[in-house]
Protein backbone atom coordinates (compact mmCIF):
# COMPACT_ATOMS: atom_id res chain seq x y z
CA UNK A 1 0.00 0.00 0.00
CA UNK A 2 3.45 2.35 0.00
CA UNK A 3 3.00 2.12 -3.54
CA UNK A 4 1.33 5.35 -4.69
CA UNK A 5 -2.46 4.82 -6.25
CA UNK A 6 -2.78 1.66 -4.44
CA UNK A 7 -4.66 1.93 -1.54
CA UNK A 8 -6.65 -1.04 0.55
CA UNK A 9 -9.37 -2.19 -1.51
CA UNK A 10 -6.52 -2.42 -4.21
CA UNK A 11 -4.12 -4.24 -2.77
CA UNK A 12 -6.65 -6.99 -1.36
CA UNK A 13 -8.08 -7.13 -4.40
CA UNK A 14 -4.81 -8.21 -5.80
CA UNK A 15 -3.86 -10.59 -3.22
CA UNK A 16 -7.27 -12.20 -3.66
CA UNK A 17 -7.47 -12.09 -7.43
CA UNK A 18 -4.15 -13.27 -8.03
CA UNK A 19 -2.57 -15.95 -5.27
CA UNK A 20 0.52 -16.91 -6.45
CA UNK A 21 2.47 -14.05 -8.62
CA UNK A 22 5.97 -15.86 -9.22
CA UNK A 23 3.26 -17.56 -12.02
CA UNK A 24 3.65 -14.57 -13.84
CA UNK A 25 7.60 -14.49 -15.09
CA UNK A 26 7.71 -10.87 -16.36
CA UNK A 27 6.33 -7.56 -15.06
CA UNK A 28 4.69 -7.11 -18.68
CA UNK A 29 3.00 -11.13 -18.43
CA UNK A 30 1.54 -9.36 -15.19
CA UNK A 31 0.20 -5.92 -16.86
CA UNK A 32 -1.02 -7.93 -19.78
CA UNK A 33 -2.53 -10.67 -17.47
CA UNK A 34 -4.78 -7.44 -16.26
CA UNK A 35 -5.38 -6.13 -19.39
CA UNK A 36 -3.08 -2.80 -19.63
CA UNK A 37 -0.69 -3.76 -22.10
CA UNK A 38 -1.35 -3.42 -25.75
CA UNK A 39 -2.24 -5.65 -27.97
CA UNK A 40 1.03 -7.04 -30.42
CA UNK A 41 0.72 -8.56 -33.74
CA UNK A 42 4.22 -8.87 -34.99
CA UNK A 43 6.15 -10.43 -38.03
CA UNK A 44 9.42 -11.23 -38.82
CA UNK A 45 11.85 -8.28 -37.09
CA UNK A 46 8.77 -5.99 -37.29
CA UNK A 47 7.08 -5.30 -34.76
CA UNK A 48 3.12 -3.63 -34.22
CA UNK A 49 1.28 -2.68 -31.30
CA UNK A 50 -1.98 -1.83 -31.34
CA UNK A 51 -4.69 -0.54 -28.72
CA UNK A 52 -4.62 -1.77 -25.16
CA UNK A 53 -6.76 -5.69 -24.72
CA UNK A 54 -9.33 -4.73 -22.20
CA UNK A 55 -8.62 -8.41 -22.03
CA UNK A 56 -8.17 -9.20 -18.00
CA UNK A 57 -9.52 -8.78 -14.98
CA UNK A 58 -12.06 -5.96 -15.25
CA UNK A 59 -12.56 -5.08 -11.44
CA UNK A 60 -8.69 -5.04 -10.37
CA UNK A 61 -7.95 -2.90 -14.02
CA UNK A 62 -10.44 -0.51 -12.86
CA UNK A 63 -9.25 0.47 -9.77
CA UNK A 64 -5.45 0.53 -11.29
CA UNK A 65 -7.16 3.59 -13.70
CA UNK A 66 -8.47 4.93 -10.37
CA UNK A 67 -5.59 4.63 -8.94
CA UNK A 68 -3.23 5.94 -11.80
CA UNK A 69 -5.67 9.32 -12.21
CA UNK A 70 -4.91 10.09 -8.60
CA UNK A 71 -0.78 9.83 -9.22
CA UNK A 72 -1.26 12.29 -12.00
CA UNK A 73 -3.91 14.65 -9.72
CA UNK A 74 -1.38 14.41 -6.87
CA UNK A 75 1.29 15.03 -9.57
CA UNK A 76 -0.30 18.05 -10.85
CA UNK A 77 -1.25 19.44 -7.17
CA UNK A 78 2.24 18.98 -6.43
CA UNK A 79 4.02 21.05 -9.79
CA UNK A 80 1.56 23.39 -9.20
CA UNK A 81 2.31 23.82 -5.07
CA UNK A 82 6.14 24.00 -6.66
CA UNK A 83 6.79 21.26 -4.28
CA UNK A 84 9.43 18.72 -5.44
CA UNK A 85 7.91 15.72 -7.91
CA UNK A 86 8.99 12.07 -7.28
CA UNK A 87 10.55 9.99 -10.78
CA UNK A 88 7.43 8.39 -11.14
CA UNK A 89 4.99 11.80 -10.95
CA UNK A 90 7.56 13.59 -13.42
CA UNK A 91 7.22 10.12 -15.84
CA UNK A 92 3.29 10.60 -15.70
CA UNK A 93 3.28 14.32 -15.95
CA UNK A 94 5.57 14.00 -18.94
CA UNK A 95 3.37 11.67 -20.59
CA UNK A 96 -0.21 13.18 -19.98
CA UNK A 97 1.65 15.81 -21.69
CA UNK A 98 2.90 14.33 -24.39
CA UNK A 99 -0.28 11.73 -25.06
CA UNK A 100 -3.33 13.42 -23.85
CA UNK A 101 -4.61 12.54 -20.09
CA UNK A 102 -6.92 9.22 -21.01
CA UNK A 103 -3.46 7.58 -22.45
CA UNK A 104 -1.35 8.34 -19.94
CA UNK A 105 -4.15 7.25 -17.40
CA UNK A 106 -3.79 3.83 -18.73
CA UNK A 107 0.56 4.17 -19.00
CA UNK A 108 0.73 5.29 -15.40
CA UNK A 109 -1.50 2.07 -14.62
CA UNK A 110 0.26 -0.12 -17.14
CA UNK A 111 3.73 1.26 -14.50
CA UNK A 112 1.62 0.34 -11.60
CA UNK A 113 1.23 -2.76 -12.51
CA UNK A 114 5.05 -3.40 -13.03
CA UNK A 115 5.76 -2.04 -9.64
CA UNK A 116 3.43 -3.93 -7.99
CA UNK A 117 5.18 -7.08 -9.99
CA UNK A 118 8.18 -6.25 -8.84
CA UNK A 119 7.73 -5.73 -5.07
CA UNK A 120 5.25 -8.38 -4.80
CA UNK A 121 7.94 -10.94 -6.55
CA UNK A 122 11.23 -9.43 -4.83
CA UNK A 123 9.43 -8.93 -1.16
CA UNK A 124 10.92 -5.04 -0.91
CA UNK A 125 9.08 -2.11 -0.16
CA UNK A 126 8.52 0.25 -2.89
CA UNK A 127 10.40 3.45 -2.05
CA UNK A 128 9.31 6.96 -4.05
CA UNK A 129 12.70 8.46 -5.74
CA UNK A 130 12.42 12.25 -5.39
CA UNK A 131 13.58 13.93 -8.64
CA UNK A 132 16.93 15.19 -8.35
CA UNK A 133 17.59 19.25 -8.26
CA UNK A 134 20.11 20.03 -11.92
CA UNK A 135 22.74 22.92 -11.38
CA UNK A 136 22.07 25.44 -13.67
Amino acid sequence: MRIPGVGLLTATALVATVGHIHAFRRARRFASWLGLTPREWSSGGSRHLGAITKQGDVYLRCLLTHGARAVLLMAARAARAGRPLTRLQQWAQTVQRARGHNKATIAVANKLARIIWAVWTRDVEFTATPVRAVAA
